[in-house]
């Protein structure tokens, strides 16, 4: 992986470079709900400490040079609270990564998280252990923030995010002790936190993952200088979630490549070959049915 790499060719020729966490989170708090009374002062200090947190924070043990960090970025819409202290609302989480030679970006996460139940005091102080439950706060940010370095290893080397992966399957097996039970497999949604870690490691969904380093380091990252090859690379492995798709119809996690990707997909197809165009929208319609309309508009582009 190209970051490991960088740091060792760092350490070997002994440049003076200076070394970072992995993340650089921008961080937003939002509470314009008329059911939010707490004082914006607290607001604030949330929004300070989850920063904090997610860009102090050394979550490996790789080397980062501070121009490597993982662009991402949090925002918390609280939606009421029932104390001062107790807080309901969303969290929502994306992350991208660069494309080689070029100055262009592509998400790789692209989640908001509708279960997200949290206490926070004005003066707390934001702590992490992968294997003990802390509090709920503590453990939702430190489960993204392993799925985002996981989901961009992935992007670099096939099942290269593995090791990040099992970190927040630990955050979700500690977490068992919490009172929310989207933490758990009994969880009322297939859409929560334990589902998405349990399906990424699951190895009848490994084709998404597959999907994950193929389209990047065989498909964007080769098509400044091979256009067409990429992108039928891309298109070759979405065929392999048909298999998915078969017994798992709108599966959650190919939902969460989708909404990550869907954009980016249709502008890259608008300028394929018509035959190409064909064969990329009908899969995509499948395996995305709820926007078919969107993906139908690449037919008659030009």
């Amino acid at each position: 992986m190209y970051k490991i790499i960088l740091g060792l060719l760092i350490f070997a020729t002994q440049l003076n470079v200076s070394m970072s966490q992995e993340l650089n989170c921008t961080v937003s708090v939002q509470a314009s709900s008329q059911q939010v009374t707490v004082d914006k002062v607290v607001i604030d200090a949330l929004e300070k400490s989850v920063r904090d947190f997610m860009n102090n924070t050394k979550w490996t043990t790789d080397q980062f040079a501070s121009e490597e960090r993982i662009e991402c970025s949090i925002l918390i819409n609280i939606q009421k609270n029932t104390s001062n202290t107790d807080f309901e609302g969303t969290i929502t989480v994306q992350s991208k990564r660069p494309v080689f030679n070029t100055s262009y970006t592509t998400t790789l996460i692209n989640h908001r998280d509708k279960f997200f139940k949290f206490k926070f005091g004005q003066f707390d102080q934001l702590q992490w252990s992968e294997n003990t439950y802390v509090s709920e706060l503590t453990s939702v940010l430190s489960f993204y923030a392993f799925m985002i370095i996981g989901m961009d290893y992935d992007s670099y080397a096939l099942l290269g995010g593995t090791p990040h992966f099992e970190k927040a399957v630990a955050i979700v097996t500690a977490a068992q002790s919490s009172p929310d039970d989207t933490w758990k497999s009994a969880s009322k949604s297939d859409q929560t936190r334990y589902w998405m870690i349990t399906n990424t490691m699951d190895q009848f969904f490994r084709p998404l993952r597959q999907l994950t380093y193929d389209y990047h380091r065989k498909g964007f990252d080769i098509m400044t200088d091979k256009l067409d090859e990429g992108r039928a690379n891309i298109t070759n492995s979405m065929k392999n979630l048909e298999k998915i798709h078969s017994v798992k119809p709108n599966w959650f996690n190919t939902q969460l490549f989708f909404n990550a990707k869907r954009d980016e997909l249709i502008n890259l197809y608008k300028t394929a070959p018509p035959q190409e165009k064909v064969v990329a929208v009908s899969l995509m319609k499948k395996l995305d049915p709820g926007n078919t309309s969107k993906y139908q508009a690449i037919l008659t582009s030009k």
